[in-house]
């Protein structure tokens, strides 16, 4: 039963406490990307077999295959696939940044460029959960930036296949190349290249905890998107909430993962314990009620505190990947709300809008980071370059104020690259 916790009577560390994995992956991981540095497609397909128990002649999906899984999906479905696109699109196109220049002095011109990176891999988990809204929102804002090879990884069936739902919502969002494989092992060719995966430059994209060590390790050699941990929500509610309402949103994260947390933060004691009754008969007839069960247990949590001021500060000190303000007038709140992934305003707006339809992005800041960090964007696709140009005669105003400066730091081999250039003038 999800635990109910006063404000202020009990420690802090209790309160902030949040779940962890404690599994050390870190040696195989290292072990199966020095495999796949050193051995290419054959180490994938001996993963392939190991771990997904498919026998593989191709890493890479067909132009075939992919036509006839888009086939294959329920229409209803791929209608909505590219309702959820043209919302995800409309969103992030709002994001584009544009290139400037500052010449407002003579002979002086400064200025920075935007850039898409060329090549990206996205990680799309794959087998029995499968995740088409993945696809969609971290391929849709590189399409948007401009990157010219979008490449997506995913784990094969026993059968050697890609869940169909995975290859309709590549198609629709204009994905170039898709290969059969998922793990660790995937990561690490992304990173260095093999016989038939390309070497990209930023691996975006969730995965268990042998992906995000993964990543973790390749991080340097290519850019990543973040090291993501469980997933989590945390629900602002007030006493005129619905009971069900609430219970069902926390629920929506707990079915995730046994390591996936759900906090509610109240002022209302009544509230609290609905809500925590509500989550039991629930949970009753949830389909995957073992997992969330776990979840709810370890580490759900019902925090009741004095008035809103204190439910707003306790919800920026946990700083959670999303965050549901289910109060009347949830605008009034909104610059209060100083450290969230992606926030959902009112009663009638759950998480699980953002998950998939809304258009905001869905690959989210976990465990706290959202104090320094933010959702995926059109701006993780791009690169900014900054470019100087002076003439003779605008340098020839500063070059004593360059050269002081560097003087200042005890570097006289820059003092001197500005003052050369004047030496024969004097």
């Amino acid at each position: 039963m999800i635990k109910i916790m006063k404000y202020g009577e009990i420690s802090a560390d209790e309160i902030f406490a949040r779940s962890e994995s404690t599994a050390d992956v870190s040696g195989i991981v290292t072990d199966i990307i020095e495999n796949v540095k050193k051995n290419g497609d054959r180490a994938l397909f001996e993963y392939c077999k190991k771990f997904d128990n498919a026998l593989l002649s191709t890493l890479e999906v067909s132009e075939e295959e992919i036509n006839d899984a888009f086939l294959a999906v329920e229409p209803k479905f791929i209608k909505i696939l590219k309702e959820a696109a043209e919302n995800i699109k409309a969103f992030h196109q709002k994001q584009v940044r544009n290139s400037f220049i500052i010449s407002e002095k003579d002979g002086v011109i400064t200025g920075q460029k935007v850039t898409p990176i060329e090549k990206v891999g996205l990680y799309v988990p794959g087998g029995t959960a499968a995740y088409p809204s993945t696809v969609l929102m971290d391929s849709i804002p590189a399409k948007i930036a401009g990157c010219k090879e979008i490449c997506i990884v995913t784990p094969p069936s026993f059968d050697g296949k890609v869940n169909p739902v995975i290859l309709a919502a590549a198609k629709i969002a204009g994905v170039d190349r898709i290969f059969k494989v998922g793990g660790a092992q995937a990561v690490a060719a992304l990173a260095y290249g093999t016989e038939t995966i390309p070497k990209v430059d930023k691996i975006v994209g969730p995965g268990n905890a042998f992906v995000a060590e993964a990543k973790r390790q390749v991080f340097g050699l290519v850019s990543i998107d973040m090291i993501a941990g469980p997933s989590e929500i945390l629900v602002i509610a007030d006493g005129k909430s619905n009971p069900r309402f609430v219970a069902a949103d926390l629920l929506s994260q707990a079915e995730h993962d046994k390591n996936a947390s759900a906090v509610l933060v109240t002022d209302n004691m009544v509230l609290a314990m609905q809500v925590r009754d509500e989550i039991e008969k629930q949970l009753k007839v949830l389909p995957r009620e073992e997992i969330a069960r776990v979840s709810i247990d370890n580490n759900g949590k019902i925090i009741v505190a004095k008035d809103i001021s204190d439910v707003i500060a306790v919800a920026n000190e946990i700083a959670p990947e999303h965050l549901e303000l289910c109060v009347d007038n949830p605008f009034d709140y909104l610059d209060k709300i100083e450290n969230a992934g992606s926030i959902f305003m009112g009663r009638y707006c759950p998480e699980a809008l953002g998950d998939y339809f809304a258009g905001p992005n869905h690959t989210l800041p976990t465990s706290g980071t959202a104090r320094f960090s933010s959702p995926l964007s059109v701006d993780d696709f791009v690169k900014k370059s900054q470019y100087t140009y002076y003439t003779k005669e605008a340098l020839k105003e500063v070059y004593d104020s360059v050269a002081y400066f560097a003087e200042q730091e005890g570097l006289s081999a820059h003092a001197k690259s500005a003052t050369v250039r004047f030496e024969d003038e004097k």
